[in-house]
């Protein structure tokens, strides 16, 4: 035991490295396929049945990575003053990411309870389990439209429902349910016989919550959490396209977009932008994992 113990930190370690490294073989294979494609690919895409499954390779189609990365650099129009598009970017990344970041927490606060009610209750689990997999079916560029009417009539004294709210209402909506989930694994990862040490020591539902399940979904939940981050951040660029929500990378996106035929590699700036986004949000909800790292001793495969 002591071996194992002894020799777990460096377990971790070269789990981190290993994955920073597939992480840079992604990439680099990404970059591989996208400038091969460019190269070799037909000048009118790949086509089957009439239907068109891989763009044109053409720069206004598909510019060249480099071309993006020097147009980042650049001014976002010939105005006097005009900062660069990567600062822009930036910017508006920085935006959503606060209105995801309350979309997150909301989302992931109800979907705890979620878990613990179903934990709870068996027949609650039976009940609700179905209907929370049925709610990920609703495509949100339908129910952004409702969010949007709804929350436009709420009005208590000087309080009024602002746009960027109803972004992330929509936000927790796609990121409550992974972290209902990992949650109602992890509190229901523990061993009957803890269960019944537990019952034994004539410890209640609350202290056996408080002292067993909680820290033994902590290596389901990190996860969980993690991916209701990501889920976030895709539901407020989504939101702000549906919504009209201004200053997001959402609507960068579509207003860079707009120029796409005389500027495209313009457009396809806050496109890897909102990308970085999404991984910087569950990088940063990762350090929650430095917190809780001695109830983390071994995350739970998925």
């Amino acid at each position: 035991m002591s071996d194992r113990a002894a020799g777990r930190p460096e377990s971790r370690g070269s789990a981190r490295l290993s994955a920073v490294v597939w992480g840079l073989v992604g990439l680099i294979v990404l970059v591989v396929l996208w400038e091969g494609y460019k190269a070799f690919g037909p000048a009118s895409g790949v086509q089957v049945f009439d239907t068109s499954i891989l763009p044109r390779t053409d720069d206004r189609s598909m510019p060249h990575l480099l071309a993006m990365v020097q147009r980042a650099l650049e001014p976002v129009n010939s105005s006097a003053g005009s900062q660069a598009v990567w600062v822009a970017v930036v910017a508006a990344a920085l935006t959503s990411l606060g209105v995801a970041a309350v979309g997150w927490a909301i989302g992931s606060v109800v979907g705890f309870l979620l878990a613990l009610l179903m934990q709870r209750l068996q027949v609650a689990e039976r009940a609700v389990l179905p209907w929370l997999i049925l709610s990920q079916t609703v495509p949100l560029i339908a129910l952004a439209p409702v969010i949007v009417a709804w929350g436009g009539k709420i009005q208590i004294g000087a309080f009024s429902w602002d746009r960027w709210m109803s972004v992330a209402v929509i936000a927790s909506y796609l990121a409550f349910f992974p972290v209902a989930v990992g949650a109602l694994r992890g509190l229901q990862s523990p061993d009957t016989i803890h269960v019944e040490l537990m019952h034994t020591y004539n410890a209640g539902w609350f202290k056996t919550l408080l002292r067993l399940r909680l820290p033994a979904s902590v290596p389901f939940l990190l996860p969980a959490l993690r991916l209701g981050a990501a889920s976030a951040i895709v539901g407020t660029v989504v939101a702000e396209v549906s919504t009209g929500y201004k200053g997001g990378i959402g609507r960068m996106i579509i207003e860079f977009a707009q120029s796409g035929t005389s500027d495209p590699a313009k457009a396809y700036v806050p496109i890897a932008g909102a990308v970085i986004l999404g991984l910087a949000s569950a990088g940063l909800v990762a350090l929650l994992g430095l917190a809780l790292k001695r109830f983390n001793r071994q995350e739970a495969s998925s």
